[in-house]
């Protein structure tokens, strides 16, 4: 009796133990699906390997990648998050976030995105070096994104995404509610590196900024007065496009070293001043401008419905807004901030910082405080 006893013990251990191996193995497949890698410079393009090949069809069967590239700085961080979130719950598809950002935000975004709601998520962190713009940027206390490095990471694509043929950019100020999928599979022209939604486009009103003339047009953005500028024979009155968000083809990018024709014309910048005095809206939209003139295709203007963030109050239908596939609150007001608009689509997606670094700006907050 007590031998038969004696194997049952035996035999419940070794079942025990086999059940402690198989979890064992079981957690480690998680964190390799997990994806988080260690952060690198981008200083000399670096290959990016998240998930062993195998594995990886394991998960995703055939499924493309899509690389999404969205930068993310301390004073933003809870846009970037809501952003992702977004992407990420209204697709299948295999999204990798390529999450550029600064050394001394890399540890807070990581216990963000450790959260239960991202987990998820499939991302590689990327420092952006700032060294790379010496010489290129001049600051300007006028033009705030002058003297924030992440502004400009969108000209460094095939850098920050060196493996990768195609990816979309976007801002950290927006958030989505189509598939990623349809955006991704914007067909570029032959020739063209990337595409845009144009400022002219039917979804977007055209708007006048008081004192800036049109944002809707070259002339909005590029000084005409310089000879420089004159001498590209570009039309003053043609359409602009916003750089917020675009799907670019970075065999095409890499092809016609559009990295280096943006680094020129900042460069000419710093020393011509060749933007417009009253800039109509991004610093980094001159340059794109200036080289992707008549030569880049087009997005659904449904994946860009901007100007969300140019005034407190409601531009758009509530039908309207539901119906769009990406909202961008490009301008002063931004969805976490006081005066925003929209304010209750964009909290949908937001997830509050666990570090309680980050908190939303609301004219309630405020009051409760007074009290």
């Amino acid at each position: 009796m007590s031998f038969r006893k004696v194997n049952i013990i035996i035999l419940v251990l070794a079942v025990a133990l086999f059940l402690l191996v198989l979890h064992h193995n079981f957690l480690s497949l998680s964190s390799l699906l997990r994806n988080e890698v260690t952060d690198s410079g981008i200083v000399g393009p670096q290959p990016i390997d998240f998930v062993p090949n195998a594995l990886r069809h394991a998960v995703h069967g055939r499924q493309e990648e899509i690389p999404v590239v969205i930068a993310a700085s301390e004073d933003r961080l809870g846009g970037a998050i809501a952003a992702i979130n977004s992407i990420q719950h209204n697709t299948r598809s295999n999204v990798i976030f390529y999450i550029v950002t600064l050394n001394n935000t890399a540890d807070h975004l990581r216990s963000w995105l450790n959260s239960d709601s991202l987990k998820s998520i499939r991302y590689k962190i990327v420092n952006f070096d700032p060294k790379l713009l010496e010489g290129k940027v001049k600051e300007d206390p006028d033009q705030g994104e002058s003297m924030k490095p992440l502004t400009f990471a969108r000209f460094y694509l095939p850098i920050l995404v060196p493996s990768a043929k195609k990816a979309i950019y976007m801002d950290d100020d927006v958030i989505v509610q189509g598939d990623i999928l349809a955006l991704y599979n914007t067909a570029l022209k032959p020739g063209h590196a990337a595409a845009f939604s144009e400022d002219c486009d039917s979804a977007s009103t055209k708007v006048v900024i008081r004192g800036a003339g049109n944002q809707y047009n070259y002339i909005g953005y590029l000084d005409y007065k310089k000879e420089r500028i004159r001498k590209l024979s570009m039309k003053a009155s043609t359409c602009s496009f916003n750089p917020g968000v675009f799907v670019a083809n970075l065999t095409e990018w890499k092809r016609q070293n559009i990295t280096n024709q943006l680094e020129k014309w900042m460069k000419l910048n710093v020393e011509e001043g060749l933007y417009s005095r009253t800039l109509a809206g991004s610093i980094t939209t001159p340059p794109l401008l200036i080289v992707f003139y008549q030569q880049h295709s087009t997005i659904d203007p449904m994946w860009n419905v901007r100007h969300l963030g140019s005034s407190a109050g409601k531009r758009y239908s509530p039908q309207f807004v539901k119906a769009a596939k990406l909202l961008h609150w490009n301008g002063h007001f931004k969805p976490w901030g006081r005066t925003a608009s929209y304010t209750d689509v964009w909290e949908k997606w937001y997830i509050p910082d666990p570090t309680g670094k980050f908190n939303l700006i609301r004219r309630y907050t405020e009051i409760s405080n007074i009290k």
